[in-house]
C-alpha cells in the first residue's frame, strides 16, 4: 500500500488517535494537514511526523465553525496543491447523566463531532468534485453511538448521527469516485484510563508493556497504533470499492458493524389498534427486544483491579 503523493487532512491530530491517524498516513507517503486548537501540539505533532521522515503542517483552529472547515480545505490546496483524504476526527465529552446535562453540555459536543463533521466533510467532498479525481472521507464514530453508554446523551447522538450522515454521503458521492466510511475505535484513551475494568490494560500500557490477551483478543482493546492501519487502508486504492460501511477496530480484533435492520415483522389487516397490540406485542417482539450499551465479560482473577 502506497499513499505516495496524496494529500490528507485529519482533524483533532495532534495527539492522541488523531496523531496516530496522521502520523500512519505520512508514514504510508501522503502528505499531511495536522488540525489541534492548540499551536504548541500542533506544532510537536509536525514535528513528530517530519523527524520520522514525513510530510506535514499545521492548521490552529476549532473544528465545527465553516470557515476552519475552509482553512483546512485551503491549506491543503495551498502548501500541497491538492485533497485526496479527509479524516474527521476532532471531538471532545461533557459526560454527565441526562438530568444535569446542560444545554452549553449537549451544544458543545454535537457542534464539534456532528456539525464539525458536517461542514469539514462539506467543504472537502465539494472541492474533491471539482478536482475531479475521487476521494476517501474517514469519519471516526463509537462504540457509544452504536450501542449507547450511561451518560453520554451527547455523545452517543453525535456519533450515531455521523454514521447516518456517512451511510447518506456514499450514496450521493459515489458517482464523484469519493468514498464515504466511518471508523469505530477500540483503544485506551484518557476516559479509559479512569474505569477500574481497564487498569491492567491502563497499567501495562504505561509501563510500555504489551496488553494482557484478554484486553486484546476478548475485548478487541489495544491502543491507539492497532486502529491507524486502519485508517491508511481505507484511505488507499485498495479500498476504492469500500463506502457506506461502518468498521470497528481495536487490539486484535476488526469488525463490519451491520446497518439496523429489522428484527421482528408482523403484519395486521387494517391496521394495529391498541387492543391488538397489547395482546399480540410480547409474541411478537418480546423475545427481540435489543439490549442496550457494552456488555463486558468478567475480568479474569489476575487482571482484576486492586482494592482501595
Amino acid at each position: 500500500m502506497s499513499l505516495a503523493g496524496k494529500v490528507a487532512i485529519v482533524t483533532g491530530s495532534g495527539r492522541g488517535l488523531g496523531l496516530a491517524y496522521a502520523q500512519e498516513l505520512a508514514a504510508q507517503g501522503a502528505s499531511v494537514i495536522v488540525n489541534d486548537v492548540d499551536a504548541a501540539t500542533a506544532a510537536e505533532a509536525v514535528a513528530a511526523i517530519e523527524a520520522a521522515g514525513g510530510t506535514a503542517s499545521a492548521v490552529v483552529a476549532p473544528v465545527g465553525p465553516t470557515a476552519t472547515a475552509k482553512a483546512l480545505v485551503d491549506a491543503a490546496f495551498e502548501r500541497y496543491g491538492r485533497l485526496d483524504i479527509l479524516v474527521t476526527n476532532a471531538g471532545v465529552l461533557r459526560d454527565t447523566v441526562l438530568w444535569k446535562m446542560s444545554d452549553d453540555d449537549f451544544d458543545t459536543v454535537v457542534d464539534v463531532h456532528l456539525r464539525g463533521t458536517f461542514t469539514c466533510v462539506r467543504e472537502a467532498a465539494s472541492r474533491m468534485r471539482e478536482q475531479g479525481e475521487g476521494g476517501r472521507i474517514i469519519c471516526i464514530g463509537s462504540p457509544t453511538g452504536q450501542r449507547g453508554n450511561f451518560g453520554q446523551t451527547n455523545y452517543a447522538a453525535a456519533k450515531a448521527g455521523i454514521v447516518g450522515m456517512v451511510r447518506t454521503w456514499a450514496m450521493e458521492l459515489k458517482k464523484a469516485g469519493i468514498t464515504a466510511n466511518a471508523v469505530i475505535p477500540v483503544a485506551a484513551t484518557a476516559m479509559t484510563a479512569t474505569v477500574p475494568y481497564f487498569h491492567a490494560a491502563v497499567e501495562a500500557e504505561a509501563k510500555g508493556e504489551a496488553m494482557p490477551a484478554f484486553f486484546r483478543h476478548d475485548l478487541g482493546f489495544g491502543d491507539a497504533g492497532d486502529v491507524a492501519p486502519l485508517i491508511a487502508h481505507l484511505a488507499s486504492d485498495a479500498a476504492a470499492g469500500v463506502t457506506g460501511q461502518a468498521i470497528g477496530v481495536g487490539g486484535d480484533r476488526l469488525q463490519l458493524w451491520s446497518h439496523p435492520e429489522p428484527v421482528a415483522t408482523a403484519y395486521r389487516e387494517g391496521g394495529w389498534d391498541a387492543a391488538a397490540l397489547s395482546e399480540e406485542f410480547d409474541a411478537i417482539v418480546g423475545e427481540r427486544l435489543q439490549s442496550v450499551g457494552e456488555k463486558f465479560p468478567p475480568l479474569p482473577e489476575e487482571l482484576q483491579p486492586p482494592q482501595a
